[in-house]
């Protein structure tokens, strides 16, 4: 084994001695001319030719030729072919074309605009055709997204249309009934749309309603009555409102709706009465008791925090508040949100001022005091408190003329125009020769 090793070295040595090249490489890009593919022996000075693969073109002003040199190397070796392009495959009506590349063996994606899907394959790629390179597949189409028609409902109906398409909504009511019959309720959405699944295929964005007859049980609490929904029947979305007789709090909400299930919702509350140990949940404005329950005992604490974007007067947004008895919380302040928490401005009051808690700007719950000037009187509340907005409460007074100055003015015209009129009287009577004879009277000089 080894002599034969050493015979084929010394082969080979002879061989490259005597001035021949190896075989050219084989190219991704190129082959040898047909004259060459089969030649065994490649001589010092030996030039071959090559022909680009399919797929690939000339590049311009590069040799497809290489030479066996002196130095049994072959050259030149820079590339020669270069891949054909693609035309760029244009636009996809209602959908996208995502192209990195024209060149050959590339490959472009297609998708849908929301509400559209493609009637073909999402790919399509450069390969060789007709002796270049071209795209394998036309383009599909982006077909809007169809529904089936909507379904029907039981003492009810729908909006119809001419097609059910992605968006397309339809309107659900019930039908009406005679004269003295329970009317059919509208449970769930009135208006329903087609979109699609996760497959691109259409659906209706929910359930449709339903038309049934619901009706709740004239509610009544102990202790309290209707503040609004005085009835007499209640049927679904009803609202009512309660509120307890003097000397008695409420525990629970105090407003109730008429569920579906033919229930209050929530359950209707009670009015227990006032003590001096007890107080009941606080309430806020724009604002959540957190572990709420229905009563507490005098002495016990609960915080209290501001919904996002809200805080209390004082720019905090948490706040703990203790029952001092008889339904009385020490400390409880109401949240301002949004605008309502940027400083307020001194109004303007024509004919009058504050006298009392101005400054140059004011937060919520502060308070000034207005006076008119000499000859005005007020109207309205002289102490009112800054509520955010700039807004007050009660609202901003005005400053009106006294009613004796507006008598005394009055009369000074009334005088004024019956002297006037006087004059012109007697002036015209002179002018028509009926002077009285008399003696020019008081009046009659002051004329004059």
């Amino acid at each position: 084994g080894l002599l034969l090793a050493m015979m084929a070295l010394s082969w080979l040595g002879g061989a490259r001695a005597q001035g021949e090249c190896l075989p050219p490489d084989r190219l991704q890009y190129a082959e040898l001319g047909e004259s060459f593919s089969t030649q065994q022996s490649f001589p010092v000075g030996t030039t071959v030719s090559y022909i680009c693969r399919p797929g690939y073109m000339r590049i311009p002003g590069k040799s497809v030729t290489r030479t066996c040199g002196d130095n049994l190397q072959w050259s030149p070796i820079e590339q020669f072919c270069t891949e054909r392009k693609c035309k760029h495959p244009g636009e996809l009506a209602h959908g996208f074309i995502t192209v990195t590349d024209l060149t050959f063996g590339s490959k472009a994606t297609l998708s849908c605009e929301k509400g559209f899907r493609l009637t073909g394959p999402d790919e399509i790629s450069c390969v060789i055709k007709n002796n270049g390179v071209d795209w394998n597949r036309d383009l599909p189409l982006c077909e809007i997204i169809p529904c089936k028609p909507p379904p029907s409902i039981a003492n009810g109906r729908y909006t119809e249309a001419t097609s059910y398409v992605y968006q397309t909504s339809v309107t659900y009511s019930c039908d009406e009934v005679p004269r003295g019959a329970d009317p059919f309720s509208l449970i769930g959405p009135d208006t329903i749309f087609c979109t699609y699944d996760a497959h691109s295929n259409g659906v209706w964005s929910e359930a449709p309603p339903q038309c049934r007859v619901v009706k709740c049980d004239n509610p009544k609490v102990e202790n309290g009555r209707k503040k609004t929904g005085l009835g007499p029947s209640y049927s679904y979305r009803d609202s009512v409102m309660f509120e307890c007789d003097p000397g008695y709090f409420m525990v629970g909400p105090d407003v109730i709706t008429c569920g579906e299930d033919n229930n209050w919702s929530p359950p209707k509350p009670t009015c227990q009465k006032i003590t001096q140990g007890v107080c009941s949940a606080p309430k806020i404005t724009d604002g959540v008791t957190i572990h709420a329950k229905s009563v507490y005992k005098e002495g016990e604490s609960v915080q209290i925090k501001c919904n996002p974007d809200c805080t209390f007067p004082d720019g905090t947004e948490e706040m703990t508040v203790t029952c001092q008895g008889q339904d009385t919380w020490s400390s409880l302040q109401n949240c301002v949100c949004g605008d309502s928490k940027h400083p307020g401005s001194t109004p303007d009051i024509n004919h009058g001022r504050v006298i009392e808690g101005q400054k140059p700007s004011y937060s919520v719950g502060d308070f000034i005091t207005i006076e008119c000037y000499t000859g005005y009187t007020l109207h309205g509340e002289a102490r009112i408190q800054y509520v955010g907005e700039n807004q007050w409460n009660p609202g901003i007074p005005t400053c009106q003329l006294s009613v004796y100055i507006t008598v005394i003015v009055c009369v000074v015209v009334a005088i004024v125009v019956g002297l006037a009129a006087f004059c012109i009287y007697k002036k015209c009577c002179s002018q028509n020769g009926k002077r009285d004879s008399t003696p020019y009277t008081a009046e009659y000089k002051i004329c004059k």
